[in-house]
């Protein structure tokens, strides 16, 4: 930059502040500093309450969600057995013969006779199926299957038997409690 660029920004910053002072800019009214500063503190206690609430409300979801999932994890509903459920009770690895027994007014041929096995049951000589199906012919009056079990973990829970003929069909319900013999 040289000397006579200088001068010309100097003349022309004395030409600015000059006009500048010369301008009629309006004075404020009474009372607009004191408005101003009130808005602005107004607007401040206004976000710091806003933020506030917020804070809280998020604090209170976050314990709600705290505490339904400690309620969840640590207080589940404990399994109750239906009392008018028949049940048996069998020990780990030992077989057990249950009979099961269907009664029918009339013969009937030709019915669909299906068991189906709760986790860590099985019938003897079927490893590992959870569900048994087959055609069988039931007698007029009492008759009985019986089943080997064999319960192969301590799990446990209900077995179905289901006989179905024609259009009519009936289940049956037992509740199987594993223990393991000490």
């Amino acid at each position: 930059m040289n000397h006579d660029e200088t001068q010309t920004d100097d003349q022309e910053l004395l030409e600015l502040l000059s006009d500048y002072r010369d301008s009629s800019v309006p004075r404020p009214s009474d009372g607009f500093y004191d408005r101003a500063i009130a808005k602005a503190v107004q607007e401040g206690q206004k976000r710091a309450k806003s933020r506030w609430i917020m804070t809280g409300f998020g604090g209170a979801i976050a314990a709600a969600m705290a505490i339904w999932i400690v309620t969840g994890v640590f207080f589940t509903t404990p399994d109750i057995e239906d009392p008018a459920l028949p049940s048996v009770t069998m020990a780990l690895e030992q077989p057990q013969t249950l009979n099961l027994v269907f009664s029918s007014s009339t013969p009937l041929d030709n019915a669909t006779m299906t068991v189906y096995l709760p986790d860590g049951v099985e019938v003897d000589g079927f490893a590992g199926q959870r569900e048994i199906t087959w055609m069988t012919s039931l007698s007029e009056g009492r008759n009985i299957l019986p089943l080997t079990l064999i319960a192969t973990s301590p799990t446990g829970g209900e077995l179905l038997a289901t006989l179905r003929h024609e259009d009519d069909d009936k289940t049956f319900r037992l509740q199987v409690t594993v223990i393991q013999e000490s």
